[in-house]
């Protein structure tokens, strides 16, 4: 039996992936060459197995009789794939999804990988529930890296912070499929109403003043239909929150894929967005070529050593683990190690003392992740303001973002569990007069 090109192009991505590669980039890779309705699935499946593989790998260790660990990693991908289906896809029958893993897993390793999957997967379409997860009420935690499908560690991160319902909401946010939204550059009624005209479902977002939700899987349409960038509510608020005064000139560092950059050049302001990855930058001068965004100027550089000083307004939106984006990001929380908090808190360090470096007395500085813990955020602006007396925090006009999502010291936080988009944070910073 022929193994179908989007099951192909899948075990291909999750190689890649286990190799090291973003899930997105790798399936572009992989998939491009696909016929549309093949590359949806091929997506669908990559990004499901990364949502659910806690909850796919405990149900393959339980029935294997040696345990994940005996596994060959290509053979696991087939099995993660073939649960997958099984369990959460209803398109292709039980027997197919069984034949063409066992044929895969024979491609991958031999006749013997291909009964263990045929035994595992078998067993599985029969018995779904023939393995117990972790009670809640006996280990909340246990059930939800299991069920829920999320690294122990960072679930103990979050429930030092949060009640454990915040957690589960947290849990259950990110392992939905995200809504996609589009910040609109012109009125976001007409956009709305232009979408809708050619048969794009779309809705004006609750939090974001220009964010529109659209149907999944009409992104190339709608940003064909109307200028705007594909971008969340959250990181959306990031450029509302800044609240910079017109006319003046943005300087924006570690600027890639630049869906901010692109707001504020369509608002107005000349923006100077710099990038260390010559390949990220060409996404930032792709979407400058779509919206005709004249004012807006590109340039590969180290933002640990900014070409650039006495800037009345600086963006840092500063690399990061990503916490707040796991839904549109699954891969990432597999990816993600305790060490990697400390190696990026550093990072975030060097590039916040460059960035204020640049910044002329009386100008702003906005600091913004899309992180969820503290030592990228709150934590990493607390330590800031410690080491620099010049610089104090200066939260924005009443208005420009939504109530609910300004701190109670005036930065702005989006919690998925809070707020149903992904999550962000920014600090909005003044040098003081010399």
């Amino acid at each position: 039996m022929k193994v179908a090109p989007a099951r192909t192009a899948a075990l291909k991505t999750l190689r890649a992936i286990r190799e090291g590669a973003f899930a997105d980039h790798a399936l572009d890779r992989h998939a491009r060459e696909l016929a549309d309705a093949d590359r949806r699935l091929a997506q669908e499946l990559v990004y499901g197995v990364q949502r659910l593989r806690g909850r796919l790998d405990y149900l393959i260790d339980c029935l294997t009789t040696s345990g994940l660990a005996s596994l060959e990693p290509d053979v696991l991908d087939v099995l993660r794939l073939g649960a997958f289906q099984l369990l959460e896809l209803d398109r292709v029958p039980a027997y197919a999804v069984v034949d063409e893993a066992v044929e895969a897993a024979r491609g991958a390793s031999g006749a013997g990988a291909g009964g263990l999957t045929n035994a595992v997967l078998r067993r599985l379409s029969r018995e779904p529930d023939a393995c117990s997860f972790p009670r809640p009420e006996q280990d909340v935690l246990g059930y939800l890296a299991s069920w829920g499908s999320h690294p122990r560690w960072l679930l103990e991160r979050w429930r030092a912070r949060w009640s454990l319902e915040a957690v589960e909401r947290l849990v259950e946010y990110d392992n939905r499929r995200p809504a996609v939204y589009l910040t609109v550059i012109d009125r976001r009624d007409r956009a709305v109403d232009r979408l809708r005209s050619v048969g794009i479902g779309a809705e004006a977002a609750e939090l974001g003043w220009a964010s529109v939700r659209i149907d999944s899987g009409q992104v190339g349409r709608a940003i064909e239909t109307i200028s705007a960038v594909v971008q969340d509510p959250g990181a959306a608020a990031v450029v509302d929150f800044a609240a910079l005064a017109p006319g003046v000139d943005v300087v924006e560092f570690c600027a890639a894929p630049g869906g901010k950059a692109a707001l504020l050049a369509a608002r107005g302001y000349r923006v100077w967005a710099l990038d260390v990855s010559p390949q990220r930058v060409r996404r930032l001068a792709e979407n400058r070529t779509r919206l005709g965004l004249a004012r807006l100027h590109i340039a590969v550089a180290d933002s640990t050593r900014p070409p650039l000083a006495n800037r009345s307004a600086v963006l840092l939106d500063a690399p990061c683990s990503g916490t707040g984006t796991l839904a549109r990001h699954p891969d990432a929380r597999w990816r993600l190690r305790p060490a990697d908090l400390r190696t990026l808190a550093e990072l975030q360090r060097r590039l916040l003392e460059a960035a204020a470096e640049t910044v002329t007395p009386g100008g702003t500085l906005v600091y913004a992740t899309c992180s969820l813990e503290p030592e990228e955020n709150e934590g990493q602006v607390e330590l800031f303001l410690k080491r620099r007396a010049n610089f104090e925090r200066d939260p924005p006009p009443p208005g420009s973002v939504p109530a609910e999502l300004l701190a109670p010291n005036g930065d702005l936080r989006v919690l998925p569990q809070e707020h149903g988009i992904d999550g962000a944070y920014a600090a909005r910073l003044r040098r003081r007069a010399d």
